[in-house]
């Protein structure tokens, strides 16, 4: 049996695409938290500063990932985000080391 994997994806948004980058992810957690091996799929905004928003997630492997990576809805959203962001996305893959 393989690790679970965690993902932290960080998305800063154009000027004035705040909105527009929310209404893109907002579809992302409904379909994400359906597939099969995902634990979470989490969504934050930063506090102050520049605005931001932050992916959580959880896989039960990285089968789950690659399967999630290869969906349409995630193909067609990964489309979208370069008209919206002010940099590319920031994604850190984590795998566990020591946790309860």
């Amino acid at each position: 049996m393989s690790d679970p994997v965690l993902v932290f994806a960080t998305f800063r948004p154009a000027p004035g695409r705040e909105e527009a980058l929310l209404a893109t992810l907002e579809p992302m957690l409904e379909h994400s938290r359906r597939e099969p091996g995902n634990e979470f799929f989490d969504l934050y905004s930063s506090e102050g500063g520049q605005p931001s928003f932050h992916l959580f997630e959880r896989y039960s492997n990285r089968d789950a990932v690659e399967a999630h990576r290869a969906s349409s809805y995630y193909r067609t959203y990964r489309s979208k985000l370069p008209a919206l962001l002010a940099s590319p996305v920031e994604v850190v893959v984590l795998t566990p080391k020591d946790v309860l």
